[in-house]
């Protein structure tokens, strides 16, 4: 029998890391780049200064039968080129990259935000947040800019100025690209604060130091190293199988599993059995049209329901803390994160499932009152946790007029505001809390009060994975918008019934002849929700010429008369005389102007605008696609 090729150790995580920085260790040349974003950065740094383990390592020896072409580890020193790695690293380079450029490489990351712009980020550590157990660890882990200042209202205010080492001392921020080496910091830290480490300052970084930074310095990773033996084979099959794997046990399996030592059995209440449906096909059903395979909330998974749960049990155990008087830190925080989930007792969970149950199943009326139909559609998934817990904490009040104006407020101001898109946790938390309150004339929520709109957002909507781009759509709809050839509003029957999406007004291939660029003329302002058969009378044309054969009529659709077809365009929000003269630029600047109001309308609040750029360019952005061509001013 042939001895075994490969052998499991642990190794330090900072040797691993210094072994990335002198080439002894890179990558193959086959694997893909760096493309990790901010927050998955974040949660990797929470798990390693929690000691939790993330994963392990495969690594082969280099010098035998697999000979791959070696590449450096993105950012490591231009010298590592000329530099044969002992071995290449065939699973984890994504995690090794991240560590490496973070902590060890001293100089800024090139990250992605989740509205997917290429930003520069320095990394820190929230010294007070990261010691209090209430706080979710990832929510201790801040990314700021090159400049290490956090602005707010466009530049004109400062949120956080970690510009000066002074600064990091003052608001016990602790730099990523120290936590291999304390020694620096620690002793400019304890003279800033005169060398009295009996103050509560340094009182709470001696303990951040001991309960966190040692976990940096003490972490281990386990590495599979694969030998110089390895046939060409085993490597193919195992490089294949570790990027392609099979489903990670998440929450849900975890809990299924406690629950289980209870006698009860989780996953029966989701799938369902023989005798009865479970949850899951129940949420799939909801207001599922005859001719589609889901309805709205089909996507809300098992931990998303938990999570919901999850919101109730941690609040009555906050109000049970304030009622027994204990303030600040002792009161523990409302959430529904993988910690809350995973200590959510079987009694918590029989006590909400129901209530939280009827809240999706009103949150799936909710959105259809909006004239959101489809999943594909939705602005956010995320969203709709917030949402049924809401609606489940209030009952049948969501029904009242004024109640059902302000949650409608609430909804368009998270999709507006794109506040749902990252570091959702924290989010839906804050929105559970606060929405109830303020519907009973209370405090305005902050996804409300935090929502700013600028007026340039809609020249950049291009894409369907954007939020706002998915609710002007909807708005135009919920508005009273006309079929072009039909004159039918798109209710729930029509939209279905008639295949409805989402199409150009001025049409890609008259566009194109006239030499406007995709970035222009495939954005928001130039689309609206038309039936598949209108949109197929529209053709490639000018506006001018598919205005006059609606007009006309033919065998299939019947003529419409100028007026008719002129209130048709109106619901949409376009003027017909700018559009019968194929007036492109005069439309893109009428139209965004009218569709600003719109949102202005569903927000409740002013759009912005500001000159000011936002940070980052769109990642994929190249000089084709800028839209500097072409400015549309608004005036509020």
């Amino acid at each position: 029998m042939a001895g075994s090729t490969f052998q499991t150790n642990p190794y330090d995580l900072y040797k691993l890391l210094e072994d990335c920085h002198r080439g002894i260790l890179q990558l193959p040349d086959f694997q893909r780049s760096w493309v990790w974003d901010e927050e998955r950065i974040k949660s990797l740094i929470a798990s390693i200064s929690r000691a939790f383990p993330v994963g392990a390592l495969m690594t082969l020896d280099a010098g035998g039968e697999v000979n791959f072409k070696p590449r450096p580890v993105e950012g490591s020193p231009t010298e590592v080129k000329s530099i044969s790695p002992h071995s290449l690293l065939l699973d984890g380079q994504q995690r090794m990259t991240s560590l490496y450029q973070v902590t060890l490489r001293d100089k800024v990351v090139e990250t992605v935000t989740p509205k997917n712009k290429k930003v520069k980020r320095w990394f820190y550590i929230d010294i007070r947040k990261a010691i209090d157990p209430n706080i979710d660890r990832e929510e201790a882990i801040v990314g700021v800019p090159e400049d290490r200042i956090i602005r707010t209202d466009f530049g004109r205010g400062v949120i956080l100025d970690l510009s000066t080492p002074e600064k990091e001392y003052q608001q016990l921020m602790y730099p990523l690209t120290q936590v291999f080496d304390w020694n620096e910091w620690m002793l400019g830290f304890i003279a800033f604060w005169d060398g009295n480490i009996n103050l509560p300052e340094c009182q709470e970084y001696l303990q951040f130091q001991s309960e966190v930074l040692s976990n940096f310095k003490q972490y281990r990773v386990p590495v599979i190293t694969l030998d110089r033996s390895t046939s060409k084979e085993a490597v193919c099959v195992v490089f294949e199988k570790v990027n392609t794997g099979g489903k990670p046990l998440d929450a849900f399996e975890l809990v299924t599993a406690m629950y289980a030592a209870d006698g009860h059995e989780l996953r029966k209440d989701w799938y369902g059995d023989e005798s009865h449906t479970g949850r899951h096909q129940r949420f799939v059903d909801k207001l599922r049209p005859a001719d589609s395979e889901a309805g709205i909330i089909a996507n809300v998974s098992n931990t998303d329901f938990l999570q919901a749960v999850s919101l109730f049990y941690t609040r009555d155990r906050r109000r049970e803390a304030e009622a027994a008087g204990k303030q600040g830190k002792e009161l523990p925080a409302v959430t529904g994160n993988r910690q809350a989930l995973l200590n959510l007792p079987l009694a918590a969970y029989k006590q909400y499932e129901k209530q939280v149950e009827h809240g999706f199943m009103q949150a799936a009326k909710f959105l259809h009152m909006l004239h959101i139909y489809r999943i594909f559609d939705l602005p956010y998934q995320s969203q709709i946790v917030p949402l049924a817990a809401i609606l489940a904490d209030i009952g049948e009040a969501w029904e009242h007029e004024s109640n059902r104006s302000k949650l409608v407020r609430w909804y368009w101001n998270g999709v507006f505001g794109e506040l749902y898109g990252s570091a959702v946790e924290t989010r839906i938390a804050k929105d559970f809390m606060e929405v109830p309150p303020w519907l009973g004339g209370g405090t305005e929520p902050t996804t409300v009060s935090e929502t700013i709109f600028r007026t340039d957002r809609l020249k950049t909507m291009r894409m369907r994975l954007s939020a706002a781009y998915k609710g002007v759509n909807a708005l135009l709809m919920k508005e009273g918008a006309q079929d072009f050839r039909s004159g039918q509003k798109f209710d729930h029957t029509v939209f279905f019934g008639e295949n409805v999406d989402i199409h150009h007004i001025f049409p890609q291939d008259w566009c194109k002849k006239q030499g406007i660029k995709p970035a222009i003329f495939d954005s928001i302002i130039n689309k609206t929700p038309l039936s598949f058969r209108t949109n197929r009378i529209i053709g490639g044309v000018a506006p001018s010429d598919y205005l006059a054969k609606l007009e006309k009529g033919d065998k299939q659709a019947p003529a419409i008369e100028r007026d008719r077809l002129n209130a048709y365009l109106r619901s949409h929000l376009i003027d017909p005389e700018i559009v019968r003269r194929d007036d492109f630029e005069g439309f893109m600047a009428d139209r965004q102007k009218r569709l600003l109001l719109l949102i202005e309308q569903a927000t409740g609040k002013a759009v912005y605008g500001g000159l000011e750029q936002e940070e980052g360019v769109d990642v994929g952005e190249d000089a084709d696609t800028v839209e500097a061509a072409m400015v549309i001013p608004y005036d509020q």
